[in-house]
């Protein structure tokens, strides 16, 4: 593990041609993150109320099972994330401020 990155001890998985855990985990996570992106639009594009809160619901129920996917891939190691030097964070909340002072609202 480099210094930039957060993440916990890896547990391992066999090797080989056969998928193992972090193979399937991975695999769900990547498909669930897809759905959750496909429910938003499709409540922003709901025709009635009814299919809209029918739309929320199975979204909210997909993005707490997303994020339940990735909380266990992160504590098996399989997950991990970078820290962000404060001069790149500062600089994209610049960039972004910018953007937005542009829109004129």
């Amino acid at each position: 593990m480099n210094n930039n990155q957060i993440s916990n001890t890896k547990v391992e998985v066999p090797s080989g041609i056969n998928m193992n855990d972090k193979d399937y985990l991975t695999s769900l996570l990547s498909c669930l993150k897809e759905m959750e992106k496909n429910y938003a639009i499709a409540m922003t594009e709901a025709s009635c109320d009814n299919l809209y809160e029918k739309h929320k619901e199975t979204f909210l129920e997909i993005s707490n099972l997303q994020r339940e996917v990735y909380q266990l891939m992160f504590r098996n190691g399989w997950y991990c994330l970078e820290t962000a030097e404060s001069q790149k964070i500062t600089k994209k909340y610049n960039t972004l401020n910018q953007e937005y002072q542009g829109l004129n609202i």
